[in-house]
C-alpha cells in the first residue's frame, strides 16, 4: 500500500507541513499510521480527504465546516453547503454595492461636473415646455450634429444617455442633414 510521508502529501497539495500538523491537532485529517520512528504516514484514503478538504476551502468554508461535512451523513452536509452558498450571496451583493459607490466616487473625482445636472426626461420636457415636439427636436439635434458633432455626442452623453443611445441619436440626425440638403 502507497503511503505518504508529511512532506510528500503537503508538497502534493501546495500546503505547508504546519497545515497538516494543525489538521491532525484539530482532528481534521488524522494520518492513518506512523512509521517505526513515529513519523507521520498518510494512505491513499487520507490523500483523498485532503483532496476533498481542499476542495471544501476553495469555496471559503471553515474548518470546523469542513469537519462536520465529512464526519457527517449528507442531511447535515446540505445544511452547511446551502449556508456558504447564502453567504457568498450576500457578499455578491456587498461587494456590487461597494463597486458602485467606488464608481461614484472616480466619477465625482475624475470630472468636474459631479453628474448630470439635466437628465434627458428633464431635457425632453423643456423642449416640450418651449412648443418644441419630437420633428422639431430632431431638427435641433441635427443642427448640433451639423455645427459641432463631438460637442453633441459629448451633450447627450452628459444628459445620461448611454453610448448606444447617443450614436443612434446622432445617426438619425446625421439622416437629417443628409435628407435636407
Amino acid at each position: 500500500m502507497k503511503t505518504y510521508s508529511i512532506s510528500q502529501l503537503s508538497g502534493l497539495f501546495g500546503l505547508s507541513r504546519s497545515a497538516l500538523l494543525y489538521y491532525d491537532r484539530i482532528g481534521l485529517l488524522i494520518p492513518s499510521d506512523r512509521s517505526e520512528a513515529g513519523y507521520r504516514l498518510y494512505t491513499q484514503k487520507d490523500h483523498d480527504r485532503l483532496n476533498q478538504i481542499c476542495t471544501f476551502r476553495n469555496t471559503g468554508l471553515a474548518l470546523a465546516d469542513i469537519k462536520k461535512l465529512l464526519d457527517s451523513d449528507n442531511a447535515p452536509s446540505v445544511k452547511i453547503l446551502e449556508n456558504r452558498l447564502w453567504e457568498i450571496g450576500q457578499q455578491i451583493v456587498d461587494l456590487k454595492r461597494q463597486q458602485q459607490v467606488l464608481i461614484c466616487l472616480l466619477k465625482e473625482m475624475t470630472s468636474d461636473v459631479y453628474g448630470p445636472a439635466i437628465d434627458k426626461q428633464m431635457w425632453v420636457k423643456m423642449l416640450q415646455a418651449a412648443g418644441m415636439d419630437e420633428p422639431a427636436m430632431m431638427k435641433w439635434h441635427a443642427e448640433f450634429e451639423s455645427r459641432s458633432p463631438e460637442a453633441h455626442h459629448d451633450f447627450l452623453l452628459s444628459l445620461g444617455i448611454s453610448e448606444i443611445e447617443a450614436k443612434d441619436i446622432r445617426y438619425q440626425s446625421r439622416r437629417l442633414i443628409n435628407n435636407c440638403q
